[in-house]
């Protein structure tokens, strides 16, 4: 609580401000105001994000510059607040991006309302502390919010701004699994936190989105437990009310950290896609439909003829994390990557199955993030050697790491993804096999995780667990002759981990197996940034792969 006001005053004033009638939540009423709070700890805030970075990723251009239409008050830090003082025009604030900033963005590009968003945030809090609605201690978050919030909606009401609470985005976590009663408790905390909200706002029916905690990030790795004792408590009480949603963000970028590349926080590429996980969950609430259909028109193979089948998969590259589709064009030969080939069918299950093709689809852009991966630099390189049809089934999950991909995973069964991976395989084979074609799985083509070679205990096991995927892969599909193609970057570079040869160990493993090629992706173009390859270096990684293939055929 602060010092300016009392939650009896709160309550007056709440009392007040939300004694005004409003329309249900829906897309018919275009001219009342949709506000929504944005709240949680660091990575709601946006720490470790850089608006001069924007630029750097093109999708998002533009997003440095205020967005005028957008009404915007905040309350952000913690012992040195930084805050509003009343409603502004959305910006960034002290050179920070937050994910308010791509989602109203994209959630006016859809509806014709006018948008306001409240935003309290402040890194290093606990939701059984601080944001405990009935006993905060330390910076007492809720009663902060509430003061805020409250203070906000006054505003619009004497500006005579019809308004309507429309969502409440909630991003924390990472701090309760710090506290072993706050870890334990989360889920029981979170549910008396939306009952709070919902009680305090008079919103019955306010409707929440949950972000996941990223994975992707070091904690993701060295408290994978802790981690995932906070993802039970969210999906247990996301999976209980129906007002109230689980978004996925593991999938999303985050920042590179030195000296070895893992870092704690989503940083600026990950902090917009964050935005629009929260604006696309929203705009689907309210029945938007937002992927456009990639149909194939003609199913491009004669009846009864024989297909050959590549099945791409991995982590943050083979995903195409920094590979834009603003920036293939400006290379040479990409604009021919730009278009569809309908004459390739493409099936695809990406970020750990957030982004899907409805079937198969031409081989194209997919409209995730507007990236792409190398399948289409893979493909236009095999067409132009290989005789007969192929087909490119690619599965990826850019926040796993390999333990994910093991046949046993680990003790995070949520984050476990061999099954769905081999479901996948077997899926496309069969998809085929009813259309009457001869289905050949030229290769699985595993491009290793990046994150592992940055971590000493999953740098160790990398190569042993690439093979036990490999073997346990081949008695599911009941190929025991299925030919892997498994390509390295150059690991990264820290004298502490160079003490582990991972790839030597992964070439030990290659010789041993005739069936497993080990291609060594180490003349790609000079990366931006440890781990992660850009736009040029993800075609050339395309062609590489390709290369590998028909070297070794």
């Amino acid at each position: 609580m602060t010092q300016k006001f009392s939650l009896s005053v709160l309550a007056v004033i709440l009392s007040w401000v939300l004694n005004m009638p409003v329309a249900a939540q829906g897309n018919d009423d275009h001219e009342t105001m949709r506000i929504f709070i944005f709240a949680g700890q660091s990575n709601m805030v946006g720490s470790d994000s850089k608006v001069g970075d924007i630029k750097r990723f093109p999708p998002y251009a533009g997003l440095e510059d205020p967005q005028e239409k957008v009404l915007f008050t905040y309350c952000l830090g913690r012992e040195n607040k930084k805050r509003s003082e009343g409603w502004v025009a959305l910006q960034h604030v002290n050179n920070v991006v937050g994910p308010e900033l791509s989602f109203a963005r994209r959630v006016t590009g859809h509806i014709k309302a006018p948008v306001g968003i409240i935003k309290v945030a402040a890194g290093g809090t606990h939701l059984g502390g601080d944001w405990n609605p009935d006993k905060p201690i330390g910076f007492k978050m809720y009663p902060l919010a509430l003061e805020t919030i409250g203070q906000a909606l006054a505003g619009l009401k004497e500006r005579g701004i019809k308004y309507r609470l429309e969502g409440f985005m909630w991003h924390q976590g990472e701090n309760d699994m710090f506290n072993e009663d706050y870890m334990k408790g989360y889920g029981g905390n979170l549910k008396n936190f939306l009952a709070s909200w919902r009680r305090d706002l008079k919103t019955p029916d306010l409707k929440f989105y949950i972000g996941e905690l990223c994975t992707k990030t070091i904690w993701g790795m060295d408290l994978r437990p802790r981690m995932y004792a906070i993802s039970l408590g969210q999906r247990e009480v996301t999976a209980a009310d129906s007002r109230a949603e689980y978004v996925p963000t593991s999938h999303v970028g985050a920042e590179i950290g030195r000296p070895v590349g893992l870092h704690y926080h989503y940083g600026t590429l990950g902090q917009l896609q964050h935005g629009e996980n929260y604006a696309t969950a929203y705009l689907r609430t309210i029945g938007l439909k937002l992927r456009s259909p990639r149909p194939l028109g003609k199913w491009p193979y004669a009846k009864g003829s024989a297909v050959k089948l590549f099945i791409l998969a991995g982590h943050r590259n083979m995903e195409g994390e920094r590979a834009f589709v603003q920036e293939l064009e400006k290379i040479k030969g990409g604009e021919t990557l730009l278009k569809d080939n309908a004459g390739i069918a493409y099936k695809y299950d990406l970020g750990g199955g957030y982004h899907r093709s409805r079937g198969w689809e031409p081989l194209g852009l997919t409209g995730y993030y507007d990236t792409f991966g190398p399948e289409l630099s893979f493909a236009r390189t095999v067409a132009g050697t290989v005789k007969g049809n192929i087909a490119i089934a690619k599965f990826t999950h850019s926040g796993s790491q390999i333990i994910d991909w093991t046949p046993e995973g680990s003790m995070a069964k949520s984050r476990h993804i061999y099954p769905e991976f081999i479901r996948f395989v077997k899926d496309s084979i069969a998809e085929l096999s009813a259309k009457g074609h001869e289905v050949e799985v030229a290769g699985i083509f595993y491009h290793m995780g990046e994150n592992d070679m940055s971590f000493h205990p999953y740098r160790k096991e990398a190569a042993a667990r690439v093979q036990a995927i490999i073997e346990q892969s081949r008695k599911d599909l009941k190929q025991p002759g299925l030919r892997w193609f498994v390509s390295q970057q150059p690991p990264t570079d820290v004298e502490n981990l160079n003490k582990l040869d991972v790839v030597g160990n992964m070439a030990k493993v290659a010789s041993a197996d005739p069936n497993l090629i080990h291609l060594k992706a180490f003349d790609l173009p000079p990366q931006e940034k440890m781990l992660v390859i850009t736009t040029g270096g993800i075609v050339q990684l395309g062609e590489f792969l390709a290369k590998g293939y028909l070297g070794n055929r």
